[in-house]
């Protein structure tokens, strides 16, 4: 691996990832002479046909039930927005942060955790004799998938597979890792992306960032769409002790205000104090730590953070959204379509491959060549699908 990228250090931090001193890419290619290497990956990102995909991908609400409400692609430009928001307070690099931001839900299925979860229990079934580079019990995992996306799956350029991403991007699309993974891609690409999971240790802050501004966003937001869906009502978000204080706060300033201009008043404080709380704690425990460079940062404990009282808020509100959203009866009942037409497709594909484009169902592992081609699909592209090869319309 190669350095890349023009230097661009100007007003960051010691502890700040600089692409002029990138840990470099898988193949080494000629510096870019306008761009960084983060810029360039931030790019790369959006031309490829993942983050298009994205436009189309569940997030909470499938994609037919709403125009409104977000998908995987306005959550990750939520994400980017946050993240170098964050960023830039704290002198970090931010197109490293939005490259990671746009990168990170590239590897999502069709129907957000539902076809994860579908997927997952259809590689467990089949075992290592049909998929042996399928990882730790041979299932499924998004982050995982969105690390095989940047590094094999995409197909644009022609010398190598995948973008072609720096390490430090990399790094950051891969959140979590199970050891049995981590061993596997750590034998591919020695002292790399999967290192920290094995000998632990940290990613760079601004992958850390990424990391918590994903659940600033993803929070934020499915309150929004919960009330618009009419599944959330602004008097069951009075249980919620982080949202009743902003609504109330939002009344104090507007006392008129009701309807959706209260929600998104609420909301919008709501967001405003979580990115001051992450910003002055972890100036505080950056300071505290005495780091100086990114080395020292991947070298000790996780430094972008809530402050304690705000992470136990945020902790009461995402067990509200898990009991009063993700679990309502209405989602479980599309939840349960939506883990049919995956597992469905999957027996199909593995036992007619011919299906599937020449590409997918000719490579050696069927299953992960199938989980490879289902993960890839949008929302609407998987239901047509299953429509045309089951004939069961299930999403009317």
């Amino acid at each position: 691996m190669t350095g890349t990228g023009i230097v661009s250090a100007e007003g960051l931090a010691p502890y700040a990832s600089n692409p002029a001193f990138s840990r470099g890419r898988r193949y080494p290619e000629p510096e870019a002479p306008t761009r960084t290497a983060y810029q360039r990956d931030r790019d790369r990102v959006i031309h490829c046909t993942a983050f298009r995909r994205l436009v189309y991908k569940t997030q909470v609400f499938l994609n037919h039930e709403g125009d409104l409400f977000r998908t995987r692609l306005t959550h990750s430009l939520e994400v980017a927005q946050l993240g170098r928001s964050i960023a830039r307070s704290l002198r970090l690099n931010e197109d490293l942060v939005e490259a990671i931001a746009l990168a990170h839900d590239l590897g999502h299925t069709p129907f957000g955790h539902a076809g994860q979860d579908a997927l997952n229990e259809c590689l467990r079934n089949r075992g290592p004799q049909d998929a042996p580079d399928a990882g730790d019990g041979w299932g499924f995992e998004h982050n995982l998938q969105s690390l095989r996306v940047v590094d094999e799956l995409e197909e644009r350029y022609p010398a190598f597979d995948g973008l072609n991403l720096c390490f430090e991007t990399r790094e950051g699309v891969l959140k979590h890792c199970s050891r049995a993974n981590a061993l596997r891609l750590e034998q591919q690409e020695p002292g790399g992306v999967a290192w920290r999971f094995l000998h632990g240790g940290s990613p760079s802050l601004e992958a850390q960032l990424c990391n918590l501004a994903d659940e600033i966003a993803y929070n934020a937001h499915d309150i929004d769409d919960g009330v618009r869906s009419g599944l959330l009502s602004m008097e069951q978000l009075a249980e919620v002790e982080l949202f009743e204080h902003y609504r109330r706060l939002a009344l104090t300033h507007h006392p008129s205000l009701a309807g959706r201009r209260l929600l998104f008043e609420a909301i919008r404080l709501m967001l405003s104090d979580q990115v001051y709380d992450v910003i002055d704690t972890t100036r505080e425990r950056i300071a505290a730590s005495g780091v100086e460079s990114v080395d020292a940062v991947r070298a000790g404990p996780r430094l972008v953070a809530f402050s304690e009282g705000m992470r136990e808020r945020t902790r009461v509100l995402k067990i509200f959204l898990l009991r009063n959203l993700y679990r309502h009866p209405q989602v479980m009942e599309t939840t349960q379509r939506a883990r049919r037409v995956v597992s469905d497709l999957f027996d199909l594909y593995m036992e007619k491959p011919s299906e599937m484009p020449e590409a997918h169902g000719q490579r050696q592992h069927q299953a992960r060549a199938v989980a490879d081609y289902i993960a890839g699909m949008t929302d609407r592209f998987a239901i047509r699908e299953h429509e045309r090869l089951l004939g069961a319309v299930l999403f009317p």
